[in-house]
This record gives C-alpha cells, sequence and structure tokens, in this order.
C-alpha cells in the first residue's frame, strides 16, 4: 500500500535519475562527439566547428523528446495506467545509452546510426521524465509541493550530473554514457515501487485532446516552458562552450560552473514551489523571468571564472523561482483526467525550446558572436514576461 508521500518520494527520485543521467554528458560533448565518430572538433579558435560538433549530437536526442512526448501522454491517459510506462521509458532509455557506449568497439557504425541510436534513446527516455512528473501531478497535497518536489529532482539531477560529468570525463570518454546507463535502470526499478495515480476517466483520445483544445489558456505556461528551457538548451552547448574557450577550463571545471547554476536551482525548488502555493503563480512567473533573463547576460559579462560562477548562482537563484511555479500552473489549468496530455504538450514545447536554444544559440554564437547569442537569449525571457502578464494576471489560479 502505498502514500501519497512515499509516492512522491519515489517519482521525484526517478526524475532526479533521468535528469542526472542526460547532464552527465553535457561538460564533454566535443570530446564525446568525436569518440562517436563525429567529424573531429579541432579547436585551434574554430569555435563553429566545436558548436557545430555537438549541435547534431543534442538536436537528435530532442527531437525524439518533441515527436513523443505528446504521444506518451496520450497513452497513459487512454490506457489508464502511468507507472508500467514509466519503467518501460526508463529501460528503453537505458539500452540507449548503453547502446551508445558500445558504439567506439564497432567497425562498421557510422555516425548518422549513432544519432539514430541517439533520437531513439531520446524517444524512450521523454517517456520516464514526462510521466513521473505527470504521476506527481496526479498526486494530493498541493500542486505547488508535487512540482516543487519534482523541481527538485530536476534541479538535483542536473547539479550532481554536470560537476560529476566533468569527473568522469577524465577518466574516459565514454564514462558518462556507463554512467546513465545505471541511472535509467535504477529509474525503471524505482517506476515499479510507485502506486499508479492516473485518472479514471477521459480514456477517449479525440475526447481528451478536444478538451485540451478548448482550453487555451494552458499556452501561457507552454509559453514560458519553450523559453526557459530555450535556456537549458543554449547553456548545454553554447555555455559549454563559451566557458572553455573563454575560460581555457576543461570539462571538469565547466561542470563546476554549470554545477553552480544546478545547486542553487535544486535546493530552493520545493520551497519556491511552496511558496507559488501561498502567494499565487503571477508573481514567481512573472517577475522571476525578468531577473532571470537579466542574470543570464551577466554571466556573458563576467571577467573572470569566480565572477562568472557567482552570476550562474544568481542565474540559478532566479530559475528555481519561475520553474516550480511554471508548471504547478499547467496543473492548475488542465482538467485531472487531460494531466497526461497536458504535461505531454508542456514538455513538447519545451523540448521545441531546447532544441531551437541548441542550434539557434549556436548558430548565433559561431556566425555572431557569443555576446549577441547572450543577449538575444537573455532578453527572449525577459520578453516572454513583459509580453504574458497581461494575460497571467487575468488567470484565476492559486
Amino acid at each position: 500500500m502505498t502514500t501519497p508521500q512515499r509516492d512522491r518520494l519515489v517519482l521525484a527520485a526517478v526524475v532526479f535519475a533521468v535528469l542526472f543521467a542526460q547532464v552527465l554528458l553535457y561538460p564533454g560533448i566535443p570530446a564525446l562527439v568525436a569518440e562517436l565518430g563525429a567529424t573531429p572538433a579541432a579547436w585551434g579558435g574554430n569555435v563553429g566547428a566545436v558548436l557545430d560538433a555537438g549541435k547534431w549530437f543534442l538536436t537528435a536526442e530532442f527531437l525524439g523528446f518533441v515527436l513523443c512526448a505528446g504521444l506518451w501522454g496520450v497513452a497513459s491517459d487512454w490506457l489508464g495506467v502511468r507507472t508500467p510506462l514509466i519503467a518501460l521509458g526508463a529501460f528503453g532509455g537505458a539500452v540507449g545509452y548503453l547502446s551508445l557506449a558500445l558504439v567506439p568497439g564497432l567497425d562498421s557504425v557510422s555516425y548518422s546510426w549513432v544519432l539514430g541510436l541517439r533520437f531513439l534513446q531520446g524517444v524512450a527516455t521523454i517517456g520516464a521524465f514526462s510521466l513521473a512528473i505527470t504521476t506527481l501531478m496526479d498526486l494530493d497535497g498541493g500542486h505547488g509541493r508535487n512540482m516543487g518536489a519534482a523541481g527538485l529532482a530536476i534541479g538535483g539531477g542536473t547539479a550532481l550530473g554536470s560537476p560529476l560529468g566533468g569527473q568522469l570525463y577524465e577518466v574516459g570518454t565514454l564514462v558518462p554514457l556507463y554512467g546513465a546507463t545505471v541511472a535509467l535502470g535504477g529509474a525503471g526499478v524505482l517506476a515499479a515501487l510507485a502506486g499508479d495515480q492516473s485518472p479514471t476517466e477521459g480514456r477517449d483520445m479525440r475526447a481528451i485532446l478536444t478538451s485540451i483544445r478548448d482550453r487555451p489558456a494552458v499556452a501561457v505556461p507552454f509559453a514560458f516552458g519553450f523559453i526557459d528551457r530555450l535556456t537549458a538548451g543554449f547553456f548545454a552547448l553554447v555555455g559549454t562552450v563559451y566557458f572553455q574557450s573563454a575560460f581555457d577550463i576543461g570539462a571538469a571545471g565547466t561542470g563546476l560552473l554549470l554545477g553552480a547554476f544546478f545547486v542553487p536551482f535544486a535546493l530552493l525548488q520545493y520551497p519556491m514551489g511552496r511558496l507559488s502555493d501561498r502567494i499565487g503563480r503571477l508573481l514567481p512567473v512573472a517577475v522571476g523571468s525578468v531577473g532571470y533573463g537579466v542574470a543570464i547576460v551577466c554571466v556573458f559579462y563576467a571577467p573572470t571564472v569566480p565572477t562568472a560562477g557567482a552570476a550562474m548562482v544568481l542565474v540559478g537563484i532566479l530559475g528555481a523561482l519561475v520553474a516550480p511555479a511554471t508548471m504547478a500552473l499547467v496543473t492548475d489549468l488542465a482538467a485531472p483526467e487531460q494531466r497526461g496530455v497536458a504535461m505531454g504538450g508542456f514538455n513538447v514545447f519545451g523540448s521545441l525550446g531546447f532544441l531551437t536554444g541548441i542550434v539557434g544559440g549556436a548558430t548565433l554564437a559561431g556566425g555572431v558572436s557569443f555576446e549577441a547569442a547572450f543577449l538575444i537569449v537573455g532578453f527572449a525571457e525577459v520578453t516572454i514576461a513583459v509580453v504574458m502578464l497581461p494575460v497571467l494576471s487575468r488567470l484565476d489560479v492559486q
């Protein structure tokens, strides 16, 4: 017999494992893709080549996210189960990471096949991630509390994944892939321990999708999710390459700088989620987004590694103010029997944002300058807050 408190802990652990596995790879992406068969990215001041080396590897995974997040949600609402699908996605992701790790030992595998494996790994992983959060949405105890637990898991996974991933790259280029395999396998085992809180009505797919279309207010958190995840994709690739080129640091140092963002982001998620339950979603989402965008710009103008680290800490604090309130807003606006599709849609928009951050950020940084890229991404966050403020103020949510 499970309890909401126990299920909240188990599901948060699943979310943690998924994000931990994903972020393990980020600090050394240029070296990893070269090991997997991409054209080696010779540094030599050629920032564009370095950015291009990692762009398609990250893009392949998030294409899987974009195309299949909603399908996982629809399937869970239609079948009336969540946790078996979470386990399936986690174990599938583990197989995907392991397959990538074994590629360098095979002589006849081209890089196009590597990208195909990466895509399939993304298809599986988004199922575990999105449905674990959806199941958290189904729990009693307050939407802010549940989404704060999800945010804490997301932040915790990324906070530990970045610095540990940087250290694992020092051991061997493929070691983070094996670490990700173990983490996703563990997530699959954990999923079996959680109770299934899926709704008992609304199983017709057409009715579910029609109902979601009849709730246009969910476009508000979807838009914020797009921009917020755009910044994450931007830092995953462009931020990584910028730190390594501007400050002459390796994967280990890059992991620590990324961790300077993710640690406060993780630690503050739960209390910020509780705060949004008390004061509403408007101030955390709108005011937090403005400060978050300005802090991103400050990262570029930081002249040293310590000041860049301090700016990343500020980004993490403000990001923690925005993220759980935005996810809770999805829960506020979606009917209980449609939360799977709603969270799937949120993750589709978020994954599109991540893709935009990778591809658009790399294009701007390589074709124009890092400064232009940081300015555009930072002020995109400010702009969405200003544009959406009148709409947010009219939403009657808590």
